[in-house]
């Protein structure tokens, strides 16, 4: 219980700090720490993320750091892809998304470094 409750401190503050990124330290915990298989990882950390995104929201729109004009249509878009790549998750193989979750922390890693 404690190593789930502090897991979920960190991915909070994770989350509030950057205004993303529960996944990334949820999914990895999930799978390393606790022993869930790959995909129940991916579904409880998007099941997780909610709380957290409307914990910080409330903090953001108290503070008036929200573009709504941008925040609806990528909202839009986000429910349209988060509804593609779940379907997806069941026929992409957990070898492939290992690589490719690695190769875009790699990418994003670099872009904030370097630019």
């Amino acid at each position: 219980m404690l190593k789930k409750g502090i897991i979920g401190i960190l991915a909070g503050i994770i989350s509030g700090l950057f205004g993303a990124g529960g996944g990334m330290i949820l999914v990895p915990a999930f799978i390393h720490l606790l022993g869930i298989d790959d995909v129940k990882s991916r579904g409880t950390s998007v099941f997780c993320i909610l709380p957290m995104v409307i914990t910080s929201s409330i903090f953001y729109y108290e503070n008036n750091y929200i573009d709504f004009k941008v925040a609806i249509f990528c909202a839009m878009g986000g429910a349209v892809g988060g509804f593609i790549g779940a379907r997806l998750l069941k026929k992409v193989p957990v070898k492939f998304l290992k690589i490719a979750f690695t190769i875009f922390l790699i990418y994003i890693s670099y872009k904030m470094i370097f630019t």
